[in-house]
Protein backbone atom coordinates (compact mmCIF):
# COMPACT_ATOMS: atom_id res chain seq x y z
CA UNK A 1 0.00 0.00 0.00
CA UNK A 2 1.21 3.46 -0.54
CA UNK A 3 1.31 6.33 1.56
CA UNK A 4 -1.93 8.96 0.76
CA UNK A 5 -4.10 10.68 3.36
CA UNK A 6 -5.51 8.82 6.01
CA UNK A 7 -2.55 6.10 5.74
CA UNK A 8 -1.44 5.11 9.31
CA UNK A 9 2.38 4.58 8.54
CA UNK A 10 5.36 3.46 11.11
CA UNK A 11 8.78 4.06 10.92
CA UNK A 12 12.16 4.77 12.09
CA UNK A 13 14.07 7.52 11.81
CA UNK A 14 17.25 9.49 12.65
CA UNK A 15 17.75 13.35 12.76
CA UNK A 16 21.12 15.08 11.85
CA UNK A 17 22.47 18.58 12.04
CA UNK A 18 23.16 18.62 7.90
CA UNK A 19 26.03 21.16 8.51
CA UNK A 20 27.61 18.73 11.27
CA UNK A 21 26.75 15.34 10.33
CA UNK A 22 26.13 15.17 14.24
CA UNK A 23 23.07 13.20 15.13
CA UNK A 24 19.87 15.06 17.29
CA UNK A 25 17.97 12.27 17.60
CA UNK A 26 16.93 8.60 16.06
CA UNK A 27 13.92 6.84 17.10
CA UNK A 28 16.62 3.18 16.74
CA UNK A 29 16.69 0.92 19.33
CA UNK A 30 13.12 2.17 20.80
CA UNK A 31 9.61 2.71 19.14
CA UNK A 32 8.93 3.66 15.88
CA UNK A 33 7.05 6.56 14.84
CA UNK A 34 3.48 5.98 14.38
CA UNK A 35 1.16 9.10 12.50
CA UNK A 36 -1.82 9.16 10.35
CA UNK A 37 -0.88 10.87 6.71
CA UNK A 38 -2.67 14.01 6.17
CA UNK A 39 -3.35 15.41 9.49
CA UNK A 40 -0.90 18.05 9.70
CA UNK A 41 1.05 15.72 12.38
CA UNK A 42 4.64 16.44 10.43
CA UNK A 43 6.28 18.76 8.86
CA UNK A 44 4.95 19.57 5.37
CA UNK A 45 8.27 18.89 3.55
CA UNK A 46 8.68 15.85 5.61
CA UNK A 47 5.12 14.56 4.53
CA UNK A 48 5.32 15.36 1.25
CA UNK A 49 8.25 13.27 0.92
CA UNK A 50 7.25 10.36 2.44
CA UNK A 51 3.32 10.63 -0.22
CA UNK A 52 3.63 7.03 -2.25
CA UNK A 53 6.03 5.91 -0.84
CA UNK A 54 5.36 1.63 0.59
CA UNK A 55 6.60 -0.39 3.36
CA UNK A 56 10.24 -1.15 3.15
CA UNK A 57 11.33 2.13 1.14
CA UNK A 58 14.55 4.40 3.07
CA UNK A 59 14.67 7.64 2.09
CA UNK A 60 17.27 10.65 2.72
CA UNK A 61 15.49 13.91 2.95
CA UNK A 62 17.18 17.17 3.55
CA UNK A 63 15.44 19.61 4.79
CA UNK A 64 16.11 23.72 4.43
CA UNK A 65 15.25 25.94 7.66
CA UNK A 66 12.39 27.21 5.85
CA UNK A 67 10.87 23.99 5.59
CA UNK A 68 11.62 22.37 8.75
CA UNK A 69 11.37 24.87 11.92
CA UNK A 70 12.38 28.25 10.12
CA UNK A 71 15.32 30.72 10.55
CA UNK A 72 16.58 31.83 13.83
CA UNK A 73 14.86 35.17 14.85
CA UNK A 74 17.85 36.47 17.15
CA UNK A 75 15.20 39.21 19.05
CA UNK A 76 12.60 36.17 19.97
CA UNK A 77 13.60 36.06 23.62
CA UNK A 78 10.47 37.17 25.98
CA UNK A 79 10.43 37.24 29.32
CA UNK A 80 7.66 34.99 30.90
CA UNK A 81 6.41 34.07 34.49
CA UNK A 82 8.20 31.31 35.95
CA UNK A 83 5.18 29.91 36.72
CA UNK A 84 4.26 29.83 33.06
CA UNK A 85 7.23 27.20 32.41
CA UNK A 86 5.90 23.68 31.92
CA UNK A 87 8.45 20.77 32.13
CA UNK A 88 10.67 20.41 35.04
CA UNK A 89 10.64 21.61 38.71
CA UNK A 90 14.22 23.83 38.50
CA UNK A 91 15.17 25.38 35.51
CA UNK A 92 19.14 26.33 34.24
CA UNK A 93 19.58 28.26 31.15
CA UNK A 94 19.97 25.89 28.15
CA UNK A 95 17.02 23.72 29.43
CA UNK A 96 14.12 23.51 26.94
CA UNK A 97 10.29 23.65 28.35
CA UNK A 98 7.28 23.97 27.36
CA UNK A 99 4.42 26.85 27.61
CA UNK A 100 1.14 27.64 26.44
CA UNK A 101 0.57 30.15 24.06
CA UNK A 102 -2.29 31.82 22.29
CA UNK A 103 -1.47 29.66 19.56
CA UNK A 104 -0.89 26.15 21.60
CA UNK A 105 2.14 24.90 23.36
CA UNK A 106 5.41 26.34 22.05
CA UNK A 107 9.02 24.72 22.79
CA UNK A 108 11.34 27.79 23.98
CA UNK A 109 14.72 27.49 25.60
CA UNK A 110 15.59 29.28 28.66
CA UNK A 111 18.14 31.68 28.32
CA UNK A 112 18.48 33.61 31.89
CA UNK A 113 16.29 32.48 34.65
CA UNK A 114 15.41 35.18 37.74
CA UNK A 115 13.60 34.12 41.21
CA UNK A 116 9.94 35.14 39.32
CA UNK A 117 10.70 35.75 35.77
CA UNK A 118 12.30 33.92 33.13
CA UNK A 119 14.20 34.87 30.01
CA UNK A 120 13.18 32.51 27.14
CA UNK A 121 14.39 32.28 23.72
CA UNK A 122 11.85 31.12 21.48
CA UNK A 123 12.88 30.30 18.85
CA UNK A 124 12.54 26.25 18.07
CA UNK A 125 15.50 24.26 19.33
CA UNK A 126 16.19 23.24 15.50
CA UNK A 127 15.16 27.18 14.13
CA UNK A 128 17.84 27.64 11.63
CA UNK A 129 19.16 24.55 10.83
CA UNK A 130 19.33 22.57 7.79
CA UNK A 131 18.21 19.03 8.92
CA UNK A 132 18.78 15.41 7.57
CA UNK A 133 15.82 12.62 7.94
CA UNK A 134 17.27 9.13 7.38
CA UNK A 135 14.29 7.29 7.30
CA UNK A 136 12.49 3.32 6.55
CA UNK A 137 9.11 2.41 6.55
CA UNK A 138 8.58 -0.20 8.40
CA UNK A 139 4.41 -0.47 7.19
CA UNK A 140 1.37 1.09 6.11
CA UNK A 141 -1.98 0.58 6.08
CA UNK A 142 -5.20 2.34 5.91
CA UNK A 143 -6.66 4.16 9.01
CA UNK A 144 -10.21 3.21 10.88
CA UNK A 145 -13.22 5.35 10.91
CA UNK A 146 -12.29 5.97 15.05
CA UNK A 147 -8.09 7.53 13.78
CA UNK A 148 -9.65 9.83 11.20
CA UNK A 149 -12.22 10.64 13.16
CA UNK A 150 -9.69 11.55 16.18
CA UNK A 151 -6.99 13.11 13.90
CA UNK A 152 -4.43 10.72 14.48
CA UNK A 153 -3.05 7.27 14.72
CA UNK A 154 -3.62 4.66 17.63
CA UNK A 155 -1.55 1.99 18.69
CA UNK A 156 2.28 1.14 19.64
CA UNK A 157 3.89 4.73 19.25
CA UNK A 158 1.22 6.67 18.36
CA UNK A 159 -1.01 8.46 20.72
CA UNK A 160 -2.42 6.60 23.44
CA UNK A 161 -5.56 7.86 25.16
CA UNK A 162 -5.29 8.28 29.07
Amino acid sequence: MQIGNNSVVQFHYTLSDAASGKQIESSQGSHPLLYLHGHEQMLPALEQALNGKTSGDKLDITLTPEQAYGERDEDAVQSVQVKHLMGAKKWQPGMTAVIQTEQGQRQVTIVKMGMFKADVDTNHPLAGKTLQFAIEILSVRAATDDEIAHGHAHGEGGHHHH
